[in-house]
């Protein structure tokens, strides 16, 4: 199974939104894949920018670190970050490493600057 096969990402523009759909594993072997998308979203303050997590079925630690960048860029930026549909064993291990009240899971409330 090549990186292709085991990830993919799905970005969605509409009126002040933008909507990252990520599938998938995301880990060290896409890692690269990931920020090279994310990069040029992490300077469109004038849009939420949003990950869709349904359909991730895997993160490591180095996921996590990306999601952790991204939060601290556009908090610098002054950007919005939330994360939405976060699976209950994805959401299970944001837990487990400390950084769910770091994340605005699609409510009304701001998260936490990191």
């Amino acid at each position: 199974m090549n990186s292709s096969d085991k990830f993919r990402m799905r970005t969605e523009t509409q009126e002040g939104r933008c909507t990252v759909y990520i599938s998938g594993e995301l880990d060290l072997e896409v890692a690269s894949q990931m920020r090279s998308v994310m990069e040029p979203l992490v300077e469109l303050c004038d849009r939420i920018l949003t990950l869709n997590l349904q359909e991730l079925r895997y993160i490591d630690s180095t996921g996590i670190g990306i999601l952790i960048s991204v939060l601290k860029a556009r908090h610098a930026r002054n950007g919005s970050f939330t994360v939405e549909a976060v699976p209950a064993h994805i959401k299970k291990l944001f837990d487990m490493t400390g950084i769910t009240p770091f994340l605005n899971q699609g409510g009304p409330s701001a998260a936490k600057p990191i």
